[in-house]
């Protein structure tokens, strides 16, 4: 069973910004969780889960939202970074090629509730496999809350093998946020499993071009 200490982990930290090799662009910090004892035939034993980090990612998730009327109008003022309406919707059923490029191009996405059915039977062929299906929210959502969430959260997955890989931050991020980030991820996680932290074999952290650093559970 994983037992790690917050002093472990700036331990680790500190050993992967020593191994680094500088890149020309801004590398992220990803996490690497091995874990153990899941059967992965149920159903239940795989993940897909979104995980608020509590300091986000220096550069910020870009969300769209689907929505009509009042939500649609307060969405664009919260500041999504593309809202689509219901015709919209129906072009990029019709236009596969565009509704690949928008599941590229955007991270997160929400839909108004009523619109589900739409979204599921257009382009929800192309969001599925890519783990992109919009998180539901009732006309009276308050949208601007949550575009705000999507913006700090990341995906877990888990489907064919026992291992879950992710960002938890990027390498011009403070140590203590990043920390705080991979310890709200640990928790999300082993609320998940079945047994908790005892399915969770180790852990490791680099960054995106770098070797894997062990995480030592103390």
């Amino acid at each position: 069973m994983l037992q790690v200490k917050k002093e472990d982990l700036v331990k680790a930290i500190e050993e992967l910004r020593k191994s680094a090799v500088k890149k020309g662009f801004k590398q992220s910090v990803e996490i690497i969780l091995k874990l153990q004892d899941l059967d992965l035939k149920k159903t239940e034993s795989r993940i897909n889960e979104l995980v608020e980090l509590p300091n986000g990612l220096s550069k910020q998730n870009k969300v769209c939202v689907f929505a009509t009327g009042d939500l649609a109008s307060k969405a664009k003022k919260a500041g999504s970074d593309l809202v689509v309406g219901r015709e919209d919707i129906e072009k990029y059923g019709k236009d596969k090629k565009a509704a690949r490029k928008l599941s590229r191009e955007y991270s997160f996405f929400i839909a108004e509730a009523p619109l589900m059915p739409l979204v599921g039977k257009t382009v929800g062929p192309i969001l599925g496999p890519k783990g992109k299906m919009p998180t539901p929210v009732p006309p009276s959502a308050n949208i601007e809350e949550s575009i705000s969430k999507h913006r700090r959260m990341v995906r877990v997955r888990v489907r064919d093998q026992q291992l879950i890989q992710c960002k938890i931050g990027e390498e011009d991020m403070p140590d203590e946020k990043i920390v705080e980030n991979i310890q709200a991820l640990v928790v999300a996680v082993e609320r998940r499993l079945d047994k908790g932290l005892k399915n969770i074999k180790a852990m490791a952290i680099k960054t995106t071009m770098g070797k894997p650093i062990v995480v030592s559970a103390s």
